[in-house]
């Protein structure tokens, strides 16, 4: 029987558990070790929760669209007995705000998502102004639009129903700290806690997100993921502003709504500070100076709006090429990774966990070819570039 024992009982961690239990052919036994079951600082608990298909490689284009049909379909998939999860899944679409240039990327971009089948349009300025007039088009050179496919949803209920669903088919979650990795005769047999306790294991799966890097170098390796805090936002606007979609400008400013008001954020520019693991804190002045003037100027009735609140989590950010490491590392095959998502974890976990599950089982993710997010390529130093990143 096959021990599997996950590091990590965030979302990714959650989604492996469920799809390893849902899967008839598995008969071994599933034990999570997740050291804050509040899950008070974890990325599954503070994600934004948006979902797209406009990214620029395919794996990731298939493995949001996985991820839509699977959250489109959880009230039944995770249902526990009468208890059927509610995800409020939205699909106003995203709309990337081009500048000129950047057009001719665009387009390239556009004909990979088109070739995956996203439904994806390209908006001139007075196509734009037409479908959304409260829109200030200066600027913009061409729109990106997500005609379906792509909106927003309730991630932490996503994540506590792949949970429940897990331990309802059998998987064991332990609220531990793993500190270490257990060894004799050269090979890994278990996984240490805090408390001296061990955890006996046949495989080991690192979903410790931001924190993988401490996982791996129990294995000697240096990951590099770290956590990286983004800040998000909350307003309310007085004015009634239709098919409001997820909107990016092209300062890389992100707007949409929620609820009855606004979510808002920004990631740092290319060559500002971007320390490890700070503080879960807002910062109001980086609102005021950096993005409400951006938003007033592109959407003139947020010239007028109320900053009502905000959050911070954590990206567990892949510095390497902000992709996702899912696989066994060619110097430690006895762990698989599945982390380093860099923002992209809760809408690629149903898919994530599918494939990490055929991994466990076969050897291979057969359902979706996860093979361009293999960690060789930390060794080879191929990055897989990902264009599209918020």
């Amino acid at each position: 029987m096959q021990r599997v024992v996950i590091i990590g009982g965030g979302v990714i961690g959650s989604s492996i558990a469920y799809h390893l239990t849902a899967n008839p052919q598995f008969g071994g036994s599933v034990v999570v070790i997740e050291r804050d079951p509040s899950y008070a600082r974890a990325s599954s608990a503070l994600s934004a929760s948006s979902i797209r298909v406009q990214f620029s490689t395919p794996v990731n284009i298939a493995l949001s669209q996985f991820g839509l049909d699977f959250i489109k379909h959880a009230e039944h998939i995770l249902a526990v007995g009468q208890d059927h999860p509610v995800l409020g899944l939205r699909e106003p679409g995203y709309l990337y705000a081009v500048p000129e240039h950047g057009v001719a990327l665009q387009r390239d971009i556009n004909a990979v998502q088109r070739a995956a089948g996203a439904d994806v349009a390209l908006l001139a300025p007075f196509e734009l102004a037409s479908r959304f007039p409260w829109l200030a088009t200066k600027g913009i050179a061409l729109g990106s639009l997500g005609l379906s496919g792509e909106g927003w949803f309730n991630g932490p209920a996503l994540h506590q129903a792949l949970r429940t669903k897990a331990i309802a088919q059998g998987a064991i979650f332990i609220a531990r700290a793993a500190v270490k990795f257990e060894r004799a005769d050269g090979r890994v047999f278990g996984v240490g806690l805090a408390d001296g306790g061990i955890v006996p294991a046949d495989r080991i799966v690192n979903a410790a997100g931001a924190w993988a890097a401490e996982v791996g170098a129990w294995s000697g390796l240096d990951l590099p993921i770290r956590p990286r805090r983004r800040m998000v936002f909350t307003f309310d606007c007085r004015e009634s502003l239709p098919r409001f979609p997820l909107l990016i400008d092209p300062t890389g400013i992100w707007v949409r709504p929620e609820g009855r008001g606004y979510i808002c954020g920004v990631s740092p520019a290319e060559g500002e500070p971007d320390p490890d693991e700070p503080a879960l804190e807002i910062d109001e002045t980086i609102f005021e100076t950096q993005i409400w003037p951006v938003l007033a100027e592109r959407v003139p009735a947020f010239q007028s709006l109320r900053l009502t609140g905000g959050w911070a989590g954590y990206y567990d950010m892949n510095l390497f090429d902000h992709n996702a490491l899912v696989g066994p590392h060619p110097d430690a095959p006895h762990v698989v990774i599945a982390a380093g998502f860099s923002g992209h974890g809760m809408q690629h976990a149903p898919g994530i966990g599918r494939g990490v599950a055929e991994m466990l089982m076969t050897g291979a993710s057969t359902s979706l070819d996860l093979s361009p997010l293999a960690p060789s390529r930390l060794v080879s130093g191929a990055k897989l570039l990902e264009r599209c990143v918020i």
